[in-house]
């Protein structure tokens, strides 16, 4: 395979911080890379310098001669009264590539994500459709290399299963910064770690998660047994280097380098090896209450403006019981949550807790958190010793237990970053006893040993638990049972959370079915007056009739046919390919719609 781009030995400090040193990898034609690391690794800073919006303090960037490069950033912002279709033209416009008309391309691009409204605001789109649009207005420019900064970030479920898809069906080189493993597993063809676990704060391995963590595991294994073989030569070279004057007239300055540089490669090992242990540690105090119903809703509904978002809702939460809650971005999952914390109360039914019944809870929004508080008042409101478990703990060893160094104190909650902010909300949750835990988006800005830890501690939680969050693993490995909200005022339960997407599927696909059915010509049928008695077939309409299901197969087949070839990933780099595809998919899906409009007005004279 074709080398696109080449890192080597790349390196980036800020006046306190050192982020990496001595960075190096390539880029290849078709590669699907996973960029992964604790928070801090400087993950984010290296896709900029990659994509050239900043640049390295030391090393080198090879590109191949003519490499377009797309950059799409954690956060999709627009001007408020953006378009799709203005978005993507301003893009294409500023890159002054002119082989084709903006709108053109801009209407391309839109169609292959999914638009078909390419003129409603932007302001109405979801977090879904935005992250979308980044995306189109990225692809519009025809990039070779495409970054994406934590593009799962605050997606729901069916957002992340649609740019899964997206991603491996395109043919584009990308390297994608994530903390979400599934998403990892289901589409990478190599992963790179940062993290001064490693030498030169790099690991990389071909293939999906899976692979990376079992060579991950092997390399590490290795590095503990170079670390204890050095330990026994520095031993050695401590005894040689403490004998006596007979013994020190035999030395040479060789060996005495020798000895030094060993000490210093065991100190190097020693650090590698304690990288991966400085983790967060999460765990959650319980009430140990043996109430057996904590707490019951009994037909429960609640609407938010005309919108009903369920009704009827019987739901009971006892000890162990672990709940994933699933729906699309709107569908109710935090209200839900408000009305079991007591914040919100249903327009209907009942809901009954147990007496002095203690719930906390964590907000995707965290809005208890004071941005104005530095990060020691947050910690420690009063004085500088905690009480947790009983036990008095000064607030700087409490800071340290969720990664923050001693110096961090004075900083303003409002300058730490989301996977920070994300573990002060954790550490103050800790402090509270509870029977019940509520949990919306707690992965969001977290990183991948911080998810493993917070993991360990749900799955110890005595309590009950109800979970929302489009992390995948997370909810295979810490629910014990699925309630899906279907955004119509429904739920029901699943068994997983692949369930769910298949029904969700199938209801899309039932839906879009009986669109097409009620056509314009059928509604205007409709709406006429019937004069007179109903004519009855003819010969030649009755065996239009009886042959109108088999094309109606036929032309369907054909519009999935068209569906096909343009998603296909030539279609981004043959523009007069893709206009004739797209265009014969129009009139291919036109053609099935007066079928069926057909078949219902034959139909109804039968």
């Amino acid at each position: 395979m074709s080398t696109l781009l080449s890192a080597r030995e790349l390196s980036k400090a800020f006046p306190a911080n050192i982020l990496f040193e001595d960075v190096s990898f390539h880029v290849e034609r078709g590669d699907r890379i996973g960029l992964i690391g604790p928070n801090g690794a400087g993950k984010s800073t290296l896709l900029k310098i990659l994509s050239g919006v900043d640049s390295p303090d030391a090393g080198d960037i090879i590109r191949r001669k003519g490499l377009k490069l797309a950059y799409v950033s954690q956060d999709d912002r627009f001007p408020e009264d953006a378009t799709p279709m203005s978005v993507v033209t301003e893009q294409l416009t500023s890159t002054g590539d002119d082989r084709l008309d903006p709108v053109t391309r801009g209407s391309i691009a839109l169609g292959k994500l999914g638009f078909t409204d390419f003129d409603r605001t932007v302001a109405s789109l979801s977090g879904g459709w935005k992250k979308r649009l980044s995306l189109a207005s990225a692809l519009a420019t025809e990039p070779d290399v495409l970054m994406l900064d934590e593009p799962t970030n605050h997606l729901d479920l069916e957002g992340v299963v649609w740019l899964e898809g997206f991603v491996r069906q395109s043919s584009i080189a990308m390297i994608f910064i994530t903390h979400d493993r599934m998403f990892l597993e289901n589409t990478t063809s190599r992963i790179i770690e940062m993290s001064r676990a490693y030498p030169n704060g790099t690991f990389e391995a071909d293939g999906n998660y899976s692979e990376f963590l079992r060579r991950k595991e092997a390399f590490l294994d290795a590095q503990l047994t170079a670390q204890s073989a050095l330990a026994n030569k520095v031993r050695r070279d401590t005894a040689w280097l403490q004998q006596g004057i007979q013994g020190r007239q035999t030395r040479n300055k060789t060996q005495v380098r020798d000895a030094a540089e060993r000490r210093s490669d065991l100190k190097a090992t020693k650090n590698r090896n304690e990288a991966p242990k400085k983790t967060t540690t999460i765990d959650f105090q319980a009430t140990d209450r043996k109430t057996r119903k904590l707490l019951s809703m009994n037909s429960v509904g609640k609407s938010m403006g005309s919108k009903k978002l369920f009704d009827s809702l019987d739901l009971e939460l006892s000890p162990a019981r672990r709940i994933g809650l699933l729906g699309v971005n709107g569908s109710g999952k935090t209200t839900l949550l408000r009305l079991m914390s007591g914040d919100l109360e249903p327009d209907q039914g009942t809901i009954k807790r147990a007496a002095e019944l203690r719930v906390v809870t964590f907000s995707q929004h965290r809005g208890t958190l004071d941005h104005s508080m530095t990060l020691q008042e947050a910690l420690c409101p009063v004085g500088d010793m905690i009480d947790y478990r009983g036990k008095q703990t000064h607030v700087s060893g409490w800071a340290k237990r969720f990664l923050f160094e001693p110096d961090q104190l004075p900083t303003l909650v409002g300058n730490l970053s989301g996977g920070e902010q994300a573990r002060l909300l954790i550490a103050n949750l800790m402090l509270e006893p509870a029977d019940v835990l509520l949990l919306d988006e707690p992965t969001n800005d977290l990183d991948i040993p911080s998810l493993e830890v917070l993991e360990e501690a749900l799955l110890e939680f005595p309590g009950a638990l109800v979970l929302v969050t489009h992390d995948r693993f997370m909810l295979e490995r810490i629910a014990t049972e699925f309630i899906g909200l279907d955004d119509s005022g429904g739920a029901r339960s699943f068994m997983s959370c692949d369930h769910w997407n298949r029904e969700r599927r199938g209801k899309a696909s039932r839906a879009d079915s009986a669109k097409t059915r009620e056509s314009p010509a059928r509604s205007d049928r409709k709406s006429r007056p019937v004069v007179g008695k109903p004519r009855r077939l003819s010969w030649k309409e009755q065996k239009e009739l009886e042959s109108m299901e088999a094309s109606i197969l036929s032309a369907e087949s054909e519009v999935e046919e068209l569906e096909t070839t343009a998603a296909s990933p030539e279609m981004t780099s043959d523009h007069q390919k893709a206009t004739a595809t797209y265009a014969a998919l129009s009139k291919a899906q036109e053609r099935v719609k007066q079928l069926y409009a057909r078949w219902a007005e034959l139909d109804s004279m039968g």
